[in-house]
């Protein structure tokens, strides 16, 4: 029991886990050469996971912190953070253009910060909210435990993963040229579909 429950955690994980490796190398790629960067951005991903296990935890006993009306409005966080890493790229490029025509993007890039991070990832976590409440809800202590402990060893394995992305030559110079576009609409994406599949606005 103890083996299955901790391979039906690591795999539910997995999949409702994949778009997160897409915004970790973005966020890693911007951290790319600041030691403190890597570290606000594995916080922030364990912080924001943190807070997506308590609320699928408190909502599997009853406690309702998270309405099922309010998950399609978490979109509203990446959508925001989004339009505010659009306007500071286009920002930052004019100032850029205007003061040092040679300047490369990677060097406008700046780490993200841990509670921005971590905002993102609890925001984009809506959707696994509303799959590991009825889990958790027909589990007992122990599965509960397990899923919870192998959730947080797999967000440690996800920044591993999302890091060599981010490191890999051919992704670090992609990252490097285009990441302070790609961020942007990676996060504007994640607002938008979690509004859009949620209903929020009559959408």
């Amino acid at each position: 029991m103890g083996l299955r429950t901790l391979g039906q955690a690591v795999a539910m994980f997995a999949v409702t886990n994949i778009d997160d490796l897409v915004v970790l190398a973005l966020f890693f790629g911007q951290a790319a050469g600041h030691r403190a960067g890597v570290f606000r951005v594995v916080l922030g991903q364990y912080l924001g996971f943190a807070a997506i296990l308590a609320a699928s935890v408190l909502g599997s006993v009853g406690a309702g912190l998270l309405p099922e009306v309010f998950i399609p409005y978490l979109g509203l966080l990446p959508l925001a953070l989004g339009l505010r890493a659009a306007w500071r790229a286009w920002r930052e490029r004019l100032l850029d253009g205007a003061d040092s025509p040679t300047s490369r993007p990677s060097e406008r890039m700046t780490a993200p910060a841990a509670l921005a991070v971590a905002g993102v990832t609890f925001a984009n976590g809506g959707d696994n909210i509303g799959v590991y409440v009825p889990v958790f809800t027909t589990t007992n202590a122990a599965g509960l435990v397990t899923y919870c402990a192998a959730f947080l060893v797999m967000v440690g394995i996800w920044c591993a993963l999302g890091l060599f992305f981010a490191t890999r030559p051919m992704v670090a110079r992609a990252l490097s040229r285009s990441g302070h576009v790609l961020l942007p609409v990676v996060l504007i994406g994640i607002g938008l579909l979690i509004l859009v599949q949620g209903g929020a606005f009559g959408l």
